[in-house]
C-alpha cells in the first residue's frame, strides 16, 4: 500500500486532522493506527504555537505539507505533530495516539510497559515508543523527501466512529472541538466526554 501524498496535508487542517484517524503510521520499523489527533490552527487559535512562537511561524512559512514539528513540553516529553498548509486552514496536528500493530516489543521496552494500551495512549507516550525525539523535527514525512520508512498509509477499516471533542490540557481556546478520536476506542488518551474543563473556564 502506497504511503500519503503531499497533497493529502495540502487541505484545511481540521479535515486533514479528522482524516488521519483510522491511517496507519509507520515509523522505522514500528506501525499502529491513528486513534486520536488534534488540530491547531495558525491563525485564529491562541492554542496554536504560532500565536506565541516567532519559531513556529517561520516554520510554517519554510517547512513543506507533512512535516514533523517536534517539541519538547514541559521539559518532559516529546511531541510529534504535522504541519499541514494550503488549503482552507494552516495549521499543525498533534498525534495523540495510536493503536499499535507492529514492532509492539520495541515500544514494550521504550515504555517499559507490557500492556500494548499503555504503549501510545497519549502524545508523550507515543512519542517514547516510537523513539521520536527533537532530531526528527522539520523531517519530511510525505513526498519525494519523505524519510525512508516513515510515513502515513491510507485509512483502513475500523471498528470506531470517528467523533469530535474539545482538546486536553489547554488554557485557551478550550472550548474549540478540534480534538478526533475513534469512538470507543481502548487506544485513546481521554474518552470521548471526558475532558476535564480548566475550572475558571467551567465556571463561566
Amino acid at each position: 500500500m502506497p504511503f500519503l501524498d503531499i497533497g493529502f496535508f495540502q487541505r484545511d487542517v481540521l479535515t486533514v486532522a479528522r482524516e488521519l484517524v483510522g491511517t496507519e503510521l509507520v515509523w522505522d520499523g514500528c506501525t499502529g493506527l491513528i486513534v486520536e489527533t488534534e488540530a491547531y490552527a495558525v491563525e485564529g487559535d491562541p492554542a496554536c504555537h504560532t500565536a506565541s512562537r516567532p519559531s513556529a511561524r517561520e516554520f510554517v512559512k519554510s517547512k513543506p505539507p507533512g512535516a514533523a514539528y517536534v517539541y519538547f513540553n514541559y521539559g518532559m516529553y516529546w511531541l510529534f505533530n504535522l504541519l499541514v498548509k494550503g488549503g482552507g486552514r494552516d495549521g499543525l496536528i498533534l498525534i495523540r495516539a495510536l493503536e499499535p500493530r507492529k514492532g509492539i516489543k520495541s515500544m514494550q521496552e521504550r515504555r517499559n510497559r507490557d500492556k500494548a494500551r499503555d504503549l501510545c495512549s497519549g502524545p508523550g507516550k507515543l512519542a517514547q515508543a516510537l523513539a521520536i525525539d527533537g532530531g526528527h523535527h522539520g523531517l519530511p514525512l510525505a513526498g519525494k523527501a519523505r524519510k525512508a520508512g516513515c510515513g502515513f498509509k491510507p485509512a483502513v477499516s475500523i471498528a470506531h466512529e470517528v467523533v469530535s471533542d474539545i482538546r486536553v490540557g489547554i488554557s485557551q481556546a478550550v472550548d474549540f472541538p478540534w480534538r478526533f478520536l475513534a469512538s470507543g476506542n481502548p487506544h485513546v488518551s481521554v474518552p470521548h466526554g471526558r475532558v476535564k474543563v480548566p475550572s475558571k473556564h467551567a465556571a463561566a
